[in-house]
This record gives structure tokens, sequence and C-alpha cells, in this order.
């Protein structure tokens, strides 16, 4: 039965980004209606962020007793693994997440509601199976992103699988050839490593993670190929070929050499693009970018050129990065603005990046190539983690690298190593709040932590050095 039902928000996608903005608006007292076709919690956390980070820590523990072995005399010997309770205890996971998401947009009384929606309107859309839904103060975009694909390389699941799908192919494959160097490609060859795979990753550009500092990347590839993956940069696919017993592809090397690579899956993972697909944008008087971004014409109320009508997430061209946690920050300014309460601009320069491979990197502010790229008179200090007793403890290397103005604040800190991701959060402070090197070197770190080495390399900056000459 439709209906037509007035409001004062309507969100179209129930993702990080929407679902942020509904709960913030309904906790300001506005009416608020999300429209979501597939499952609230969108991509994030049915087929990416949540599930895969679940794999990955799987994917330490199996390396864990590797390490138990190898280096502390620990005689534990993996005898399996069990793919369909790996997988229970996985899906487990996704679905606690998405009842207590349901449930938070229940107990703020969100009315959310199953199926497309479409503008019709500035302030109105239908969504299938309900009928026309009219808002009072304004629209929330959010319908997010889906992964990139490449012509002749049509996923289907089982040979060929992009990064939404990858986790959900059946069995655990004895190889696979990832194309893409990016967060999302070294991830999954990182966990298909750890499983015991033979891996090879093909990345276009000349370096791994290419959006981050150089040495991060250094770092980073000397860390996956000493696991044992065959990391090509500066390679291109030329061709390839789906088989019976999985995938015939031909790249050429950076040095011009034509490599044959065969492989039981294939994955690709080449970035993603925003969702506008039966959107109705024109009938709003909107239209997206060349790169199908719907671009805001404020961007410190993320306004489009309609007004009242916003957009979070995935559909935001850079400097919003397409990251969860930054989807988070523009749902609640956009709920705010839309409430008429004073909300500061997401400061994109201050958002975290992080890649959950092992090794992690992890990431806030400028790299230094960015850094001098606008001319800034910086100053750099590197430190090795395993100049601090517990990097020795872990064995795995990795180093932290700080990026500040001469005499002036911190711009960027660059992290590899083990658990880098659960460090950044001090560095996300630094640079957010414009902290100066001394100011850090004031504040004692643990001993001994790996944290202490973000510690160091402050004191060294500030003229305090310690235990690095």
């Amino acid at each position: 039965m439709t209906q037509t039902r007035e409001t004062d928000v309507i969100v179209i996608g129930g993702g990080t980004g929407g679902y942020s903005t509904a709960l913030r608006a309904a906790a300001l007292g506005l009416d608020v209606v999300l429209a979501e076709r597939d499952k609230v919690g969108g991509t994030c956390l049915h087929r990416g962020c949540i599930p895969s980070k679940a794999m990955l820590h799987a994917a330490e523990l199996v390396d864990g007793i590797a390490e138990a072995r190898e280096r502390w005399g620990v005689k534990a010997v993996l005898e399996s693994v069990d793919w369909p309770a790996l997988v229970a205890t996985r899906d487990d996971i996704v679905s606690r997440n998405h009842k207590g998401v349901a449930g938070h947009l229940a107990h703020a009384g969100v009315e959310v509601l199953h199926g497309s929606a479409r503008l019709t309107g500035r302030r109105t859309a239908v969504v299938e199976g309900y009928g026309q839904v009219t808002a009072r103060r304004g629209v929330v975009l959010a319908t997010g992103s889906r992964p990139r694909t490449l012509p002749g390389l049509e996923p289907d699941g089982r040979r060929v699988v992009t990064s939404d799908d990858a986790l959900f192919a059946p069995g655990l494959p004895r190889s696979v050839l990832v194309l893409g160097g990016g967060a999302i490609g070294v991830e999954y060859a990182s966990f298909h490593r750890s499983m015991g795979a033979d891996v090879t990753l093909v990345e276009a550009a000349e370096r791994l993670v290419p959006l981050e500092d150089a040495d991060v990347s250094r770092h980073l590839t000397r860390g996956l190929k000493k696991r044992g993956i065959d990391v090509r940069t500066g390679a291109r696919l030329l061709e390839s070929e789906v088989r019976e017993g999985g995938v015939r592809a031909t790249v050429r090397t950076a040095r011009g050499e034509v490599r044959v690579v065969e492989a039981e899956r294939l994955l690709v993972a080449v970035g993603r693009v925003p969702v506008t697909d039966g959107l109705g944008l024109e009938a709003a008087g909107l239209a997206t970018d060349a790169r199908g971004f719907v671009a805001p014409a404020n961007p410190t109320r993320l306004e489009t050129a309609v007004p009242g009508i916003h957009v979070v997430g995935d559909l935001l061209p850079p400097p919003s990065p397409g990251l969860a946690h930054a989807s988070f920050a523009e749902g609640l300014l956009v709920a705010e603005t839309l409430a008429g309460v004073p909300s500061p601009p997401v400061d994109y320069a201050a958002v975290p990046r992080v890649t959950y491979s092992s090794p992690q990197t992890a990431a806030v502010g400028l790299t230094e190539a960015e850094a001098r790229a606008r001319g800034i008179d910086v100053t750099v200090n590197t430190m090795p983690l395993t100049a601090v007793a517990k990097g020795m403890v872990h064995g795995q290397g990795g180093v932290v690298k700080v990026v500040s103005e001469r005499e002036g604040r911190v711009l960027g800190v660059h992290l590899v190593g083990p658990n880098v991701s659960e460090m950044i959060a001090e560095s996300q402070l630094i640079v957010g709040w414009d902290a100066e090197p001394s100011d850090v070197a004031r504040h004692i770190h643990a001993h001994p932590t790996l944290s202490e080495a973000v510690g160091e390399t402050f004191l060294t900056l500030a003229g305090r050095g310690l235990h690095q000459q």
C-alpha cells in the first residue's frame, strides 16, 4: 500500500553516512525518514570494513602460530582452517552489528523504509513500495559506491571477484592475483597470503598505496615481499582469460617484460565509483561531475547547488576520502546544519587513513611530498620501530615518520608496522590541533610500547632526543 508522507528530513541511503545523519538529526528533534534498498549499515558493515577486518583478525591468528613456532620456540602447528566456522564467526559479528544499527535507528525514532528511492523534486522523493515523501527541511543523498570493474573482466563471484564479494567466494583459493595496490588490494593480498595462498599483487602506479607517503609505500612493500607476496608495481594487465581452473593473465612489468600469471582467483581492486543510478538527480536540478560525484556547492555545509539537498559519503569528491569514519563526521555536520545547530566543517586534513594488512599502515595529514609541493619549509624525522624495545619484541620492522614545519606545527604523521591502526589516534589529535613537536615532547609515553617510538620521534624533533641519535 502506498502513501504520502511528510517529514523534516529524507535520507536516501542507510550506510555509514546515511544512518549517522539520521541518528544525529533525530537526536536534535527532527522527524527523519531513511530509505534503504538493502540493509542499513551499507557496504562497510555488510561487504567491506567489518567483515574484512574480522577475516584479517583471523589471518593475524594464523600468522601468530607461524611466528610462535619459527621465532619463539613454541612448537605450534596449524592443523587446518575450518572455513565454514571462520565464516560463521564473521557473519555473526556482522549480524550483531547490523542489529545494533537497526536498534539505534528504531530507538531514535527514525522511520526506515526498505526500498529504492528516487528524487522527484527538490524536496520530494518516491520510495518503492511506500509512495511519495516530502521533506520540510532537506534531503540527504548517501547512496554510496560500488567497485570499479575493468572491461572484459566481469565478476562472477567465483573466479573473478571484487572487494564486495571476495570474502564471500567459496572456500580458500590456493593462488590469487590481485589487481590494484591501494588499501583494499593490499589488505586482500595480505589476507590470502596469511591463509597460505600464493599471491601476486599488480599495481599500475610506481608504488603501492600511492596516495600515502613514499616511505610508507617502501616499508609496506618490503614487508609484503618478506612475507612471500610477489609485488609488481608499475605493471599493467594486458589481457586475461577465465578458465575452468582459474584465470590466466598477461602482465607487462615495469621493465617491459611480459609475464603470464595463472591463479585460481583474480581480485579486481581498482577503486570504487559513486552509485547514482536511478536516483533521479535531474528531477531535483542536479547532475554528477565528470567522475560521477555529486559535488557540493558549499563544502562547509556539504550542500549542493540546490538549497536543502546535501551529500555525504562516497558520493562526495575529494578531499572527502571515501572512508567510513569520514562519513560519520559528514553525517553529523549535515544533520546539525539541517537542525540549525552551529557545526564546524569536516577537517579532511585530520582524517586518519589506515591499511589493515600485515604490516599495517596508518597516516594522518600531509605526506612529505605534498608539504614540499606546497612550498612549505619542512623538517622530517624518521625512526624505525625496532629502535624501541617493544618493536624488537614484535620483530616485524616498521617506521614512524613525522613531517613538520620548520620551527612550526606538525603537518603529517606516517606509520608502518604491527598494530599501528591503534596508534594513529594520538597523531590525529596532534595534526588536528596544530601541535608543534615541542608540545608533544612534553608528554610521556608508556615504556615499553610501540607508541613510545612516536614519542621518541617528537623528542628528537624538539631537540631533546634520547634514544635516537
